[in-house]
Formats: C-alpha cells, structure tokens, sequence
C-alpha cells in the first residue's frame, strides 16, 4: 500500500527502514532514510502510526526486563 503520494512510498519501504536496531526513530528519519523529505505532510501521521506499530509488536516480543520500557 502507497502511503506517500509525493514520494511514492509503500508501507512495506517503511517498515523495512524501521526494522533495524539502528533504524529511524522519528518520521523525518524515515524519509530521510529512504532518500526523500517530506512534502504535502499528509502522510506524516500514518508513517507515525506504522512506527508505533512496528515498536509495539517488537516490545510484544521482548522480556519483562526489556529497557524501552521504562524510557
């Protein structure tokens, strides 16, 4: 699914630059990432909602001790 009209981005882009331990933790830098910036803005909020997304089935995931909880 496209969620960037502007630059052409899929989901399946994003979430593979937010995939990494080292990956992008704020949507600037998931475009920055991905060789663009943003444009029009409307899509700022879904890239937002496929990151938290992404964190929260990786914090699903991660024992009880895990260290982004208590951030």
């Amino acid at each position: 699914m496209i969620v960037c009209s502007c630059n052409v981005l899929s989901e399946a882009q994003v979430r593979d630059s937010i995939a990494a331990d080292t990956g992008p933790r704020k949507t600037i830098e998931v475009y920055r990432c991905l060789g663009c910036s943003p444009q029009c803005g409307r899509c700022a909020r879904t890239i937002r909602a496929i990151m938290d997304d992404a964190l929260g089935r990786a914090c699903e995931s991660c024992p009880a001790a895990c260290p982004a909880i208590s951030e």
